[in-house]
């Protein structure tokens, strides 16, 4: 037996499961074992099925499972960082873009994990994340998107307090204080300054001129350019709060948005998972596991549900 297998006594029943040719694929096993394998053990299930079977797990998996299931199964296999270089490919590229979503993942990531993101996206695109936004992005929203993945930034607690009042008076003078907006100082500022440093702003910022930093962005910008940046804004301050607030707004009203379900559940359940359920919970006095459970239904919603762990 390989040392994977002896590491992970599931694994080889899931082997033998995803390969079964003649009874078709027992999708409840499927999800019970992948849901609940971290990336580095997933990884190891998908280089094991392929010395065992000469077969790409993923593409069996598209031969197996369908729909919505399918989409966060698949999403699921990969790392963290190649998770949203796909999320962001498919954003820009498809026949209808989601430039909400790409900018959402952007600018809501570390500068580490950006790095990380950048090379998993030449790697499995051939092409830099830099020319696709370029071509599939505009003007101002553009230009933050640039900025934001190139530039970079301190990722350190230590706050300058004499910049901070510095950044914040310019921020009130390219924008509030004056007849139009000097959007090249918000990208600047934005793009430069750490989540602790923009925290900081935000504070200064609000003592001040009397008003909030967020309040500021939403009456001086629009579209995907306010998006981009507000997005900066609320995950320097708690992203935990910020991904609450995109799933409830997900599953509010009539029908689901499943495609941004899918993509936050599965991205941000090795990342920060059990502080967006208890903002959820504070938010909105519902846990989110109920709220994903009166949502979905069948082999989909017990995976997302395995994603999320125990309902408290």
């Amino acid at each position: 037996m390989s040392q994977v297998a002896e590491q992970f006594p599931m694994l080889c029943f899931s082997l033998s499961t995803l390969s079964s040719t003649r009874l078709g694929c027992d999708t409840a096993a499927v999800v019970n074992i992948l849901a609940h394998r971290d990336a580095m053990q997933r990884s190891f299930i998908q280089q094991e099925y392929r010395a065992m079977y000469s077969d790409d797990l993923s593409k069996r998996l598209v031969s197996e499972l369908s729909g919505k299931l399918e989409t966060a199964v698949l999403l699921w296999m990969h790392d963290p960082a190649g998770r949203d270089a796909i999320v962001i490919r498919q954003a820009l590229l498809a026949d209808v873009t989601n430039l909400n979503a790409a900018t959402e993942v952007i600018c809501s990531r570390t500068l580490s994990q950006i790095q990380l993101i950048k090379q998993n996206y030449h790697s499995k695109f051939g092409v830099f994340l830099e020319q696709d936004i370029e071509g599939h992005t505009s003007g101002d929203h553009k230009k933050l998107l640039l900025a934001y993945v190139s530039t970079s930034r301190y990722e350190g607690l230590e706050v300058d307090r004499e910049m901070a009042l510095k950044d914040a008076k310019a921020l009130y003078k390219a924008g509030e204080k004056k007849l139009g907006t000097d959007e090249k100082t918000f990208i600047r500022i934005f793009s430069e300054r750490s989540r602790a440093q923009l925290g900081a702003i935000s504070s200064v910022y609000h003592d001040m001129y009397g008003g909030s930093l967020k309040k500021a962005v939403k009456s001086e910008t629009s579209g995907k350019f306010e998006h981009g940046l507000l997005t900066i804004l609320k995950c320097s301050e708690n992203p935990a709060k910020y991904f609450a607030k995109v799933l409830h707004k997900a599953m509010k009203g009539l029908g689901t948005d499943d495609t941004t379900l899918i993509r936050v559940i599965v991205t941000r359940t090795e990342m920060d998972m059990q502080y967006i359920k208890a903002e959820y919970l504070r938010k909105y006095k519902k846990t989110l596991n109920d709220a994903v459970h009166s949502e979905t239904s069948g082999h989909y919603r017990t995976f997302l549900l395995s994603l999320l762990g125990p309902n408290h």
